[in-house]
Formats: C-alpha cells, sequence, structure tokens
C-alpha cells in the first residue's frame, strides 16, 4: 500500500532541503573560497630526473585578485604561507586579474605586485601568464600585442615573466631547466585561436639533458609536450571549482584524459593541474579549496645499472 506524507512531513523535508541548500551555498561562496587555504605536497617519481637532485618548489596559481574573495590581505597571507614552506624555488602560473562576473571592487595590479614581492625563495620567483592577464586587459584586447598590465608589473618587482623562454638553473651543483609558455587563450575575439605559446621553440632553448620543468596555464597543451620534459605543471581550471567524489563536472575531458586536477600520468608523461586560489565565472568553489602545491623532487626511478655488453662476461 501506498503510504503518502503528511502535509507537516512534507513540509519538513522541504524546510531540510532548502537549509542544505542554503548551507552549501553559504560554504561555497564564503568559507571555502575565501577562508580556507591548503598545502598540497606532491613527490612524483620522475623519468629523467638527475639522481641526486632534491628540489622542492612552491607553485601558486589562479590569483584572481580583487573583492571580496581575493583581496590584499589574502594575497598577503599566501604569501606569509608560501614562505614559511622554505621552498628552494617559487612558480607563478598565471590569471593574476579578476573578471568583472565575481568583483565587486576590483585592486590595482601594482598593488598584487607590491604584495607577491614578498615571495622568497633562494633559487628565485618565475612567473607566466594566463588568459585573464590577456582577456582583462582592453588595451592589449584592441591593439591585440603586449606587454600585458601583469607583466609590466610583475617585471617592475623583479620577477620576471617567462614567454617561450627556457632558463638553465642549479641546485647543489646540479642543472636543471624551468621553461614558461606563451598563454595558449589570449585573444577574446570569437574565432581568434591564435595562441602566444610555442612549444617547439621553447625547448630548441634546452641545450642539455638536464631535467625540464615545463609551466603551461592550460592543461591542454600537455597531449603535445614531448617525453623530454619531466614534468609540466598547470593551473587555470582552478579544479572545476566544484568537484565531487573527485570529479570536475564542468572541465571537459581533453582527448578522453581527465585533465582537470591533480597528478596526471600518460605514456610515462607527468602533469600536475593546480587547484590555484581564486575563482572566475561564479564566485564559488565546493570540494576543491585554494591550494599552495608544493612539490618535493628528488625521488628517481630506480638506476638499472650498467647495461650488458652483447657478447662480454
Amino acid at each position: 500500500m501506498l503510504i503518502l506524507p503528511t502535509r507537516r512531513q512534507l513540509l519538513t523535508g522541504i524546510g531540510a532541503s532548502t537549509a542544505l541548500v542554503a548551507s552549501a551555498g553559504a560554504y561555497g561562496f564564503v568559507i571555502e573560497p575565501r577562508h580556507r587555504l591548503v598545502v598540497t605536497r606532491y613527490a612524483p617519481v620522475l623519468p629523467g630526473w638527475t639522481h641526486g637532485l632534491s628540489l622542492k618548489v612552491a607553485v601558486l596559481a589562479d590569483f584572481h585578485v580583487g573583492e571580496p574573495t581575493m583581496p590584499l590581505d589574502r594575497i598577503a597571507e599566501i604569501v606569509d604561507a608560501t614562505n614559511r614552506l622554505e621552498p628552494d624555488l617559487i612558480l607563478l602560473l598565471g590569471d593574476y586579474p579578476s573578471g568583472p562576473s565575481v568583483t565587486t571592487r576590483k585592486v590595482p595590479l601594482v598593488e598584487f605586485a607590491r604584495v607577491v614581492d614578498g615571495l622568497r625563495a633562494p633559487l628565485g620567483v618565475y612567473a607566466i601568464l594566463g588568459n585573464h592577464d590577456w582577456w582583462d586587459d582592453t588595451i592589449v584586447q584592441t591593439t591585440r600585442r603586449g606587454p600585458v598590465e601583469s607583466q609590466r608589473v610583475l617585471e617592475a618587482r623583479g620577477i620576471p615573466v617567462m614567454e617561450n623562454i627556457a632558463l638553465r638553473l642549479e641546485k647543489d651543483g646540479y642543472p636543471f631547466w624551468i621553461a614558461g609558455l606563451g598563454d595558449q587563450e589570449p585573444f577574446l575575439l570569437r574565432g581568434d585561436r591564435r595562441g602566444r605559446d610555442d612549444l617547439p621553440g621553447t625547448l630548441a632553448q634546452v641545450t642539455d639533458d638536464a631535467p625540464v620543468i615545463l609551466m603551461a596555464h592550460e592543461p591542454y597543451i600537455f597531449p603535445r609536450v614531448p617525453e623530454r620534459v619531466s614534468l609540466t605543471l598547470a593551473g587555470h581550471t582552478h579544479g572545476g571549482q566544484i568537484r565531487f567524489f573527485g570529479a570536475s563536472p564542468l572541465v571537459p575531458f581533453v582527448r578522453g584524459k581527465d585533465l582537470s586536477y591533480g597528478h596526471v600520468v600518460d605514456e610515462g608523461r607527468h602533469m600536475i593541474v593546480s587547484g590555484g586560489f581564486g575563482v572566475s565565472r561564479v564566485p564559488i568553489r565546493i570540494g576543491v579549496p585554494p591550494e599552495i602545491v608544493l612539490l618535493e623532487l628528488g625521488r628517481t626511478l630506480p638506476d638499472p645499472g650498467p647495461k650488458a655488453t652483447p657478447g662480454g662476461v
């Protein structure tokens, strides 16, 4: 026999559901994006990594500075938390300004650069640009050429912005390369698919067999990255901003691969996609709190030892 709920039970259920939705909304709009900050650690075993090279890298992505979600004091909190980790190297993965849909008050990028100038690492702080660094610069969108404001204010503070540049660094006498790509989606004009990225030209600057860490704002280039690159770092997706049960429903797969968040391994190649800090389009994050990514590199594949010589003893 079918038993229908009473009016009181029905109203109680509706009230409970409404309260649950309101609580989730308050958490997603206020708590997670504005007040949570986590450190996500990775220690991947990377093919081609030099034995003996131990490197701690802090990766900061997608600040999207602007009130109410990313005011200057929030940036200062992230800077202080990063410095306490004592990284050897700090890499910034782009998207420094915030778009109008999530901003009630813009924060000048020159002020953002002043605060991130407090980042400290013995091997330096290096940056690339993201799509919003281009999209939110109205002059550049009209002229179709840079440099964008983000690049100008960061470089004025001594933070190099790498656009299709590879740079050789050393840690304890062991060399490695960092390479930064230009943005893959810099222009808003419909039908303009021109990217600023030049993957072959960037990797052509690598002149030895030391490991390469590649910075690419969007993860979509990963299927084209050769095995020569030990690790690709990306942001852009914000982990989907809404993530349930390890999945980001708002981020489409690329060639059948989920490139939305975390450590991605494909045919022996490695990429780590940061969930970043900020928000875009809607000011909400659920299930993917703002994060500092900390890479602890130095674990290597087992040394196979000397190769046997055919016919030898």
